[in-house]
């Protein structure tokens, strides 16, 4: 089998599927293959106390859970040292640190780097840590920021995920500025799952996506398109070429299920099923 396509197997089969703490959500990754990881997002709404809760669950029904902890939402060091008791005993040994949408932080910490450098203090760091990265501009910070904030912060961590962003080749060209500034962790690429493409909209415009938003729109410019849903069969096209490469190096696929679970991991299966019709 070609390596490209090899490589492309291998991802999608350890792809990680990021779902929202809501009722529900356990039920639903019911269908994914025990040992799946399943990343469990935090909202300034529910606060970390549902992230958590919603990880403990799911680790339970047999999935390889990964609790993201937002800065903004961590009153002190005493609150941190207890939500990393309780992501220790997820089982996965692995935290995914962001900052967090409260528009004005909880109490020490005011973005992803506090939060690291605290863990880093209280020798609290877990086994694996990752982080967020850009490929895109930021809504609220500006681009000399947000690489800044990535450099800092890859230190205290293991790997990086991307945020959503819909064109490939803005993607890789992120992947190379990212490599050229000496930041060398893995990156996961952030995928939209097999999701309502209204709802991707929305989605994308209260994150702030500007130009591969339009990107979206141009893709799905046509009000039939708008009523089925999103694959990211274009992106993972486009993002071909760089699977089997050194450098940039892609380290798996995140896919952002917004909790569509089936149509997403329907999406997965049958790409796999497509690979594995292509001949030796």
């Amino acid at each position: 089998m070609d390596t490209g396509i090899q490589r492309l197997e291998e991802l999608l089969c350890s792809a990680r599927f990021e779902v929202l703490p809501v009722r529900g959500v356990v039920q639903r990754c019911e269908q994914l293959p025990a040992g799946t990881t399943v990343t469990v997002t935090s909202s300034a709404a529910k606060g970390p106390e549902a992230t958590l809760a919603t990880a403990a669950q799911l680790a339970a029904a047999g999935m390889r859970v990964v609790p993201h902890l937002a800065a903004r939402s961590i009153k002190d060091s005493a609150h941190l040292s207890g939500l990393l008791d309780r992501a220790e005993a997820l089982g996965s040994g692995e935290v995914f640190v962001i900052a967090g949408d409260s528009p004005a932080p909880a109490g020490e910490f005011p973005d992803a780097l506090a939060l690291l450098r605290r863990m880093d203090e209280l020798g609290r760091r877990p086994g694996r840590v990752g982080i967020s990265g850009y490929p895109e501009r930021h809504a609220f910070l500006s681009d000399e920021a947000t690489v800044r904030a990535m450099t800092d912060k890859a230190g205290y961590a293991d790997y990086a995920v991307s945020q959503i962003c819909y064109d490939p080749q803005r993607i890789a060209a992120w992947l190379g500025e990212v490599r050229a500034r000496g930041v060398l962790l893995p990156i996961h690429i952030g995928l939209p799952g097999a999701v309502d493409v209204t709802k991707l909209l929305r989605v994308s415009m209260k994150i702030g996506l500007g130009e591969s938003l339009r990107f979206l729109r141009k893709q799905h410019g046509m009000v039939s398109k708008l009523l089925a849903p999103y694959n990211p069969d274009s992106l993972v096209d486009g993002l071909w070429p760089y699977l089997d490469e050194p450098a940039p190096g892609i380290a798996g696929w995140h896919l952002y299920t917004f909790n569509e679970i089936t149509r997403t991991a329907q999406w997965r299966d049958a790409a796999l099923a497509r690979i594995q019709e292509v001949p030796a």
